[in-house]
């Protein structure tokens, strides 16, 4: 152990610093988006999030919502396990046949008013994987889509817009 930190010692910092700019530019769009939900729902907003067949690209940039650089918990938004307690209905990737009847169940479910956000480009139309016999495409095609977030996959700040952008559409 010693060993190690005199060579921490020796070599200091190794990693490079972060851009002045880009620290405070997603902390300080993120902020008001806390704000303006308060505002807009008087509440919380509740999300489920289901992954429908997609590489899984999107759901890392959805996990790093959660993170603390994002902190979407501190905004008022937050991550629930049942859709009958979900305001909006975050959808990645296209419609694999074996999620089609789990997906419809999970939107049936949920209370209205409900929202719907189409993650990504595969959600979107298919993206790389298309229409075949194992998926049938984009999400628009089983529901009603409220907001698309184009990107393969989107940025967490990209996501955050367009939650907001599905909040405001409906109020």
């Amino acid at each position: 152990m010693w060993q190690t930190l005199k060579q921490i010692a020796r070599v200091g910092r190794i990693s490079e610093p972060a851009p002045a700019d880009s620290a405070n530019a997603t902390r300080g769009d993120a902020a008001p988006l806390g704000d303006e939900l308060a505002r807009l729902l008087g509440r919380a907003l509740a999300v489920r999030v289901v992954d429908s067949g997609s590489c899984n690209g999107c759901e890392l940039e959805i996990n790093a919502l959660g993170n603390p650089y994002y902190n979407l918990e501190g905004l008022g938004v937050h991550f629930v396990a049942s859709p009958r307690h979900a305001d909006l209905l975050l959808v990645s990737g296209p419609v694999s046949r074996h999620m089609e009847q789990a997906l419809r169940r999970t939107w049936e479910a949920m209370p209205e008013p409900r929202l719907l956000v189409a993650v990504g480009d595969c959600a979107r139309d298919g993206g790389v994987f298309g229409c075949s016999y194992a998926c049938r495409g984009g999400v628009a095609g089983l529901l009603p889509v409220d907001v698309y977030v184009a990107g393969c996959p989107p940025t967490p700040r990209d996501l955050l817009a367009a939650m907001l952008q599905a909040v405001r559409a409906r109020r």
